[in-house]
């Protein structure tokens, strides 16, 4: 393949180009003084009035119009007209030239789980969710050649999404060496793969604004980088909606990966959620949250997303193996409310509980079925509801977002006045910003990620935030220890039995470099 030939002109300028000369002795054109406010004493300075005058007849402006303000002729007559316009040009409308994607039915990328005769078997397969939602973005690539798009900053092989390239190529243009040929083309690849994320963001919004589809998929320490791009974007959302004329084009969805939870090879550079509180400081009505524990709410989060329109979707999942925990069905109807009480890993079902556990997040929500399995076994006095949020946005009141719960229906999964012990992916700060304004915040406990860590084990990260299941188990006994005396009985003796064992643990992970096997093999086995 000939390298292209592509056109380049190099304009070099001055600053301020045909402005000023000067100003009271200083230069101007030329100068830094272009960019701010060159002569601001106009209003009031005959002298400075002069000089912008002066400055704006150098354009000769008798020449271009008439006496009523009008173009002359002759200039109107070298502008194109109808759509040679720019700006109506057809593709500056994507929303009317946008068709929907021709998406494929997400049952058929099911992971199953295994029905023993006494029921499913949850959480013993492990599964990528990334992998996995890997082979239906294969799907929607094949079938949206030229509507569809993968903006990557990073490797998509390293994100888990290299099925990708099952039916399609990285987009190059020029030649590249054949040792660096690996699923690389020129014939219309439908992803286009470059270390930086800005401009991935602008190839995306580009693609978007013209009406076509498409996902930005990147590390979550780095996708801060285009915060203010995202949120020109979001602007942009906001403002489109006050003409008639605009209509929806397809939502900005990113994909968040190679999270902080699991960096035992990047280390503490690699470890910043700060991007959630970045979209939550957009208008509600524009932005998404969504952190799905399995494979198969994946799956079903990302088609959802796909379909929409107008939103800024922010969707996080790690990238290695983690249980399953959801059928396919289940999976849709969990992703749809948001969030809802897991039974099945819960004291009769959930109900009357002493405290409330949830997992917010993939390994988050490892972690609180972890210390809910090792309470129903160790710790039958305990009463535990186990309750998991995919949608982020359902904490908020619903008079602050369209996904938030009312007060009703928010006490229903919580409890009115329960001990709430929250399990979250990010900043424990975002989650607090959530509640705040909810009856009783002070009942919720909130772990998350407090810039502790290093190039550790991923049990060690949890740990050192206090997100491990020891920790959650611990303070599941202190909480419900003063209103359930069989608790209390026992809470002295069962915390100090934990401290040791998480002591040994830890002692385990600094000598050998890796994580227990009763850590990293663990299995839920459900209720005893």
């Amino acid at each position: 393949i000939a390298e292209p030939r592509w056109p380049l002109i190099l304009l070099r300028t001055p600053k301020g180009m045909t402005g000023p000369q000067s100003y009271r002795g200083e230069p101007v054109e030329g100068s830094y003084r272009a960019h701010q406010v060159p002569i601001p004493d106009a209003k009031t300075n005959p002298e400075s009035l002069r000089i912008v005058e002066d400055w704006l007849r150098s354009y000769r402006p008798d020449e271009l119009f008439d006496g009523q303000g009008r173009p002359m002729p002759d200039i109107l007559a070298c502008c194109p007209t109808g759509d040679r316009r720019m700006g109506s040009n057809p593709h500056t409308f994507g929303g009317r030239i946008r068709r929907p994607l021709d998406r494929p039915d997400i049952f058929a990328y099911e992971v199953a789980l295994a029905s023993p005769e006494n029921g499913l078997e949850r959480g013993v397969s492990s599964v990528s969710s990334l992998e996995h939602v890997a082979l239906y973005l294969r799907d929607v690539v094949a079938r949206n050649r030229h509507q569809f798009r993968i903006m990557s900053p990073d490797e998509l092989e390293s994100n888990k999404l290299g099925a990708v390239f099952e039916v399609t190529q990285r987009d190059y243009q020029w030649p590249v060496a054949p040792h660096f040929s690996s699923h690389i083309g020129s014939d219309d690849g439908r992803v286009l793969e470059i270390l930086s994320e800005h401009t991935c963001q602008a190839w995306l919004q580009g693609y978007l604004l013209t009406g076509r589809h498409g996902l930005f998929p990147s590390y979550e320490a780095f996708l801060t980088i285009v915060t203010s791009m995202m949120d020109q974007f979001a602007k942009f959302l906001k403002m489109s909606q006050q003409f008639s004329w605009r209509l929806p084009v397809s939502s900005l969805t990113y994909l968040e990966t190679s999270t902080l939870w699991r960096q035992e090879h990047n280390g503490f550079s690699h470890q910043n959620p700060g991007f959630i509180n970045s979209v939550l400081n957009l208008k509600p009505q524009f932005t998404r949250i969504y952190l799905p524990p399995d494979a198969n709410t994946m799956v079903s989060t990302l088609d959802h997303c796909l379909r929409g329109t107008n939103y800024v979707n922010l969707v996080i999942a790690n990238k290695p193996k983690l249980p399953q925990w959801l059928t396919m069905s289940e999976a849709i109807a969990h992703a749809r409310a948001g969030a809802s009480i897991w039974p099945w890993a819960s004291t009769d079902d959930g109900v009357n509980p002493d405290v409330v556990l949830v997992g917010i997040g993939d390994t988050l929500t490892e972690e609180v079925m972890a210390a809910a399995e090792m309470l129903l076994h160790e710790f039958p006095e305990l009463r535990v509801r186990v309750v998991n949020v995919t949608d982020l946005l359902v904490l908020q009141r619903e008079s602050e977002h369209p996904h938030g719960l009312d007060d009703e229906m928010f006490a229903a999964l919580f409890t009115p006045d329960k001990p709430v012990i929250v399990n979250f992916h990010g900043y424990p700060s975002a989650a607090k910003q959530l509640l705040f304004g909810r009856r009783h915040p002070q009942r919720f406990y909130i772990h998350g990620y407090q810039e502790e860590g290093t190039t550790t084990t991923p049990f060690d990260m949890h740990v050192v935030n206090a997100t491990d299941r020891f920790h959650l188990v611990m303070q599941a006994i202190r909480l419900a220890a003063p209103v359930n005396p069989a608790v209390a009985a026992r809470a002295s003796e069962r915390i100090h039995h934990y401290e040791y064992v998480l002591a040994d643990f830890r002692r385990y992970i600094e000598e050998h470099g890796e994580d227990p096997p009763e850590i990293a093999n663990w299995r839920w086995t459900g209720k005893p």
